[in-house]
């Protein structure tokens, strides 16, 4: 060990600082006092960290998706091979070149990382709180669609936001059976160098899109 380490290592051992006790110190889970609370905190915390959220219903969710990828002229789509708004989905991509999932990610792979766009998936649900979308990734939607393209169109109900992050792990029963990978976003990627200044879009998404569907 060397000298220096030594003496470090001996400073701290010859502190003397009293242990400190707090009964408030004790993690509060953020909880809503209303529906509509729920929501605005959830959107709140999306916009806050860069993302546009939309509001529809499952009924104009088509239509929805349809002007987005227009408006933002994104025409090479990956989207996967099932979920409950596939239908919808397929429909608003049929004018635009979709790169659906039905093939071995190997194969895919020059699609992906130079060719598309924008990835579209489904959300298993959303935390109020941080403002956070949870996505369980499967085979027909590999968490490579919400990681890759430029642009992430995620699509969440509103009757699946939870409060807070306890909350959702308790309602759903993580506990007897998580998935091999969850993904928590909260926004675009990003990034900060040692000056603390933060850069979007660094490595992965530098654009996310929520569609809010109002089921509730």
């Amino acid at each position: 060990m060397s000298k220096a380490r030594q003496t470090i290592l001996s400073r701290l051992r010859e502190v003397d600082a009293p242990l400190r006790h707090s009964d408030t110190s004790a993690y509060q889970p953020w909880t809503a006092t209303s529906e509509t609370e729920l929501q605005q905190r959830f959107v709140d915390g999306l916009t806050a960290s860069h993302a546009e959220v939309f509001s529809t219903t499952a009924e104009q969710l088509e239509s929805v998706l349809s002007q987005l990828l227009a408006d933002k002229q994104l025409s090479h789509i990956a989207i996967g091979t099932g979920g409950e708004f596939l239908p919808a989905i397929e429909q608003a991509t049929q004018q635009a070149q979709p790169v659906v999932f039905e093939r071995d990610i190997k194969r895919l792979k020059t699609k992906l990382f130079e060719q598309v766009d924008a990835g579209i998936t489904h959300c298993l649900a959303g935390i109020a709180d941080t403002g956070t979308l949870v996505l369980w990734p499967d085979s027909q939607e590999p968490r490579t669609l919400s990681l890759v393209p430029p642009t992430h169109i995620a699509i969440i109900k509103r009757s699946t936001l939870a409060n807070n992050f306890t909350e959702l792990m308790h309602e759903q029963a993580w506990h007897t059976g998580m998935p091999t990978n969850s993904v928590l976003i909260s926004g675009p990627s990003k990034t900060a160098d040692i000056q603390q200044t933060l850069a979007y879009g660094a490595h992965g998404p530098r654009e996310l899109v929520v569609v809010l569907i109002e089921d509730k």
